[in-house]
């Protein structure tokens, strides 16, 4: 099979313009393609991944049951990690990196990153934040602790800034978990790592996606060798992109509206 290169999406002029200042003034950029659900068992023989040597995670966001963050460009998030300890990130997309706080921009916890995936790209600065083992687990299962101690104080400053005036860290619902297989590998005719993630919903919908990271000086060039090598095994590289967490939102966010009003006919 050959990928349909005529139905693959392409950026504007306009665009092109817009992720080259973008990728000026980030720290890496990376390159995203999302399989179709209809591909997945052929992408994964096609490239010789072997799904024993995924790590597994187990990853949840914090939100309002109406996704209040979501819509106002805020992600809480929080992950165990097989074999690691747990870690935890705060998030705003977009971000205009020269429009950031120098202050910011100058801790060793925060990063910003140009996702760029076929049609399209956005900007993200990212607070991140490492996690003892087992920190999450309480939080998250019986609430024997409140949803603030997975964050360092520079994130919930991060938050308190960015997140829509009167919602608290503690106040959010806890909307999870998904469980990710994640694995990072070498394929031998190609010239860089790449990570597949595949996300299980608990709905058994899946999203197979497949990234490499790199310098910003470095994305146009990894991203057509990145394609060119995808494209030459019979990866399907047009179809529609998925976007991991916005499917994890709304699914959940489904789940405590579907629940709350069966409550109200008790």
């Amino acid at each position: 099979m050959t990928s349909d290169t005529s139905a693959r999406p392409v950026l504007s002029d306009a665009q092109l313009g817009q992720v080259l200042e973008l990728m000026k003034a980030s720290d890496s950029v990376e390159l995203k393609v999302t399989i179709p659900d209809s591909q997945l068992r052929s992408t994964v023989s096609a490239l010789g991944m072997d799904p024993l040597d995924a790590q597994i995670r187990q990853v949840f966001f914090f939100d309002t049951p109406d996704l209040t963050l979501d819509k106002h460009g805020v992600v809480v998030r929080a992950r165990r990690v097989q074999g690691k300890g747990d870690d935890s990130v705060v998030k705003l997309r977009p971000v205009v990196p020269s429009e950031l706080p120098v202050e910011i921009r100058r801790s060793p916890s925060f990063g910003v990153e140009v996702d760029a995936m076929p049609g399209g790209f956005v900007c993200s600065g990212s607070m991140k934040g490492s996690l003892g083992v087992g920190a999450v687990r309480p939080v998250v299962v019986g609430g024997s602790q409140p949803i603030r101690k997975l964050f360092s104080n520079e994130q919930r400053d991060f938050f308190a800034t960015h997140a829509p005036e009167g919602i608290s860290l503690d106040e959010l619902s806890i909307l999870g978990p998904i469980f990710v297989l994640k694995l990072k590998y070498q394929p031998p005719e190609h010239t860089r790592k790449l990570v597949a993630e595949l996300w299980l919903y608990p709905d058994d919908r899946k999203i197979l996606e497949l990234s490499t990271k790199c310098l910003p000086s470095e994305g146009f060039q990894v991203a057509a060798e990145t394609r060119a090598y995808l494209a030459a095994r019979g990866v399907e590289l047009g179809g529609e992109q998925q976007t991991k967490t916005r499917t994890a939102l709304e699914f959940f966010a489904h789940q405590l509206k579907t629940a709350s009003e069966d409550g109200k006919t008790d």
